[in-house]
């Protein structure tokens, strides 16, 4: 039945409604349904007689038609963007901006995306997956801080080193720009950043030679790892050679690197170091991270309790730094023949568990190795082995001050 017979069905039942015929007749008459009858006749009281056509049921808002002034604020919020040289210009920054002049009819992000891409103002980019490991953060309980650094070349050849370290429940963060990533590099941002965001209880970060005390002699403990074993912090060192673990962090490094050095150019590395400090002002006071919605760094960081470590603290760290009481963490990926590597030593767990991620915890005060195995995200983690670790050295007691968890 075309749409002309059926619309002339509509107006007969109607009409028959109005002369008072009782539904079953009518619908006897038009062989239709009561529900049909009770549609067409609430259409009829509220529209009249055109009421009973068909309306089209293209959608009420066409995606991509958008008044010229919303695209205008998007273009030129765009541009704008695009000149500073500091901060960020994608479709989040820009909503944001948005925001503050449109309130409520603030178009949606995949609007803003559109009106960009329509305009060859972006690209799409499609997002690598990224692969499924134990998070650190879903494991332990406490404030969990991830330290990485990056580099770029000056134009005349030197590097310049950014470490970045970030709270991972604030997304709070501190940046040393330096021109080598030693260990004393490391030391110096890690104090610094201890005594502006805190002392954390757990610090994730990869298997630089800086942070581990390097490649050769088994069961070394660097001088990093002294540290923070002194100051109460338990390390977890990421899987070797998956930077994507260390996500989070590697994000504000690209950040960093996306919102801050590609929009400037420099010629020395102090001109670097004296610009730095904007790109940390905007990330802290005017970025707001996608995980914390429209809270800053700051805003979020505030809110959370945190142990700064003392000037006093500071000029009492002792020369040398001994092993103290505490607790090292690896996260591993079995190899082929079911070993893992540990501070330059392998460790026997088993091939069939080739391929997957083990948690191995080494409990310095115990000399103890335990090796933990979990299935998946919805599976308890399980005890595989525990191993005893002789260490050459005695292992000084963590001192009250820094007591932040409670070690076995």
């Amino acid at each position: 039945m075309d749409d002309q017979q059926e619309l002339q069905r509509r107006r007969r039942a109607i009409r028959l409604r109005v002369q008072g015929v009782p539904h079953k007749i009518i619908l006897e008459k038009v062989q239709r349904s009561r529900a049909w009858l009770s549609k067409w006749q609430k259409r009829f009281e509220q529209q009249g007689t055109l009421g009973l056509h068909t309306h089209s049921r293209r959608p009420h808002h066409t995606p991509g038609a958008y008044s010229a002034r919303i695209v205008r604020l998007i273009v030129r919020t765009r541009r704008r963007f695009v000149k500073q040289k500091v901060g960020l210009r994608g479709a989040r920054a820009i909503r944001r901006e948005l925001r503050k002049v449109l309130g409520k009819q603030t178009p949606s992000l995949t609007t803003i995306n559109r009106v960009l891409q329509k305009r060859h103002l972006i690209f799409k980019v499609s997002e690598a997956a990224l692969a499924y490991f134990p998070r650190p953060v879903t494991v332990i309980d406490g404030i969990l801080h991830a330290l990485d650094w990056t580099c770029r070349y000056l134009e005349d050849g030197p590097k310049v080193y950014a470490f970045h370290t970030l709270n991972l429940r604030t997304c709070a963060c501190t940046q040393t720009i330096a021109a080598d990533k030693s260990y004393e590099t490391v030391q110096a941002h890690c104090l610094h950043t201890w005594k502006t965001l805190g002392i954390p209880q757990f610090l994730q970060l990869d298997n630089d030679a800086a942070f581990c005390g390097g490649y050769k002699t088994p069961r070394i403990f660097g001088q990093f790892v002294r540290l923070c074993l002194y100051l109460g912090i338990e390390l977890i060192f990421l899987p070797i050679a998956e930077p994507e673990c260390n996500g989070e962090v590697e994000e504000l490094n690209g950040l960093w690197a996306h919102a801050f050095w590609e929009r400037r150019r420099f010629a020395s590395f102090g001109r670097v170091c004296r610009a730095s400090p904007t790109f940390v002002h905007w990330y802290m006071t005017d970025y707001a991270p996608p995980v914390l919605a429209e809270t800053t760094p700051q805003q979020a960081q505030r809110r959370e309790r945190h142990y700064r470590l003392s000037v006093t603290q500071l000029r009492h760290l002792p020369d040398p730094l001994p092993i103290t009481a505490g607790r090292i963490h690896f996260l591993r990926k079995v190899k082929p023949d079911g070993t893992i590597m540990v501070l330059n030593e392998t460790w026997k767990v088993s091939k069939r568990l080739a391929g997957k991620y083990v948690w191995t915890t080494l409990v310095t005060h115990c000399r103890r190795l335990e090796i933990w195995y979990q299935h998946s995200a919805q599976h308890n983690w399980r005890l595989l082995k525990t191993c005893a670790y002789d260490l050459s050295e005695t292992v000084a007691h963590l001192k009250p001050e820094f007591a932040h968890l409670k070690t076995d």
